[in-house]
């Protein structure tokens, strides 16, 4: 039985290292203007990519609250926020489900524990930022309630990430 319970640093820290955080898909999003705005569509690109779990061990790191997903003696999951007073939002810096493991409920039982955070601190909203090299991410951020609330075209230049654009989500508390 998989167990979700904060995360203890820095004893976690190797088990959530070594989550599978990488996402393949064969679509990827595409941004163009229009005369409605921005709009988004599905392009077809094959994309392997791996998501860092590189703050663990940071103590600059931009989270101060974490959960992880534990079966037996193994971590299979993982979520991180930070809390912003002045506009009252759970900013959700990481949340990762092991490839192996996806699709079996625990990206919601994870959920739920920042949720039932993010009430317990009073934020208004949970924000995250994703690329749009991660349309799966972004399904399941979807059936987790969150809804598109912006992107950036330019928030990857001159990083090993250049080419991509992140999207910003965000769902109410």
């Amino acid at each position: 039985m998989t167990v979700i319970r904060r995360a203890i640093l820095p004893q976690d820290a190797a088990g959530i290292a070594a989550i599978d955080t990488a996402v393949q898909t064969t679509n990827v999003l595409a941004a163009s203007a229009g005369p409605q705005g921005i709009v988004l569509r599905s392009v077809p690109q094959t994309v392997s990519k791996r998501f860092a779990l590189d703050d663990l061990d940071d103590p600059r790191r931009p989270w101060d609250t974490a959960w992880v997903a534990v079966d037996g003696a193994r971590i299979v999951g993982f979520a991180a926020v930070g809390f912003q007073a002045w506009n009252r939002r759970l900013v959700l810096w990481h949340f990762y489900v092991d490839a192996g493991r996806r699709g079996q409920g625990l990206g919601r039982r994870l959920m739920d524990a920042v949720l039932d955070h993010a009430g317990a601190v009073q934020a208004r909203h949970v924000w995250l930022e994703t690329s749009n090299q991660n349309p799966p991410g972004v399904a399941a951020y979807q059936a987790l309630g969150f809804a598109l609330t912006g992107l950036d075209l330019t928030l990857y230049d001159g990083t090993p990430s250049e080419g991509e654009f992140a999207l910003f989500l965000s769902r109410a508390v």
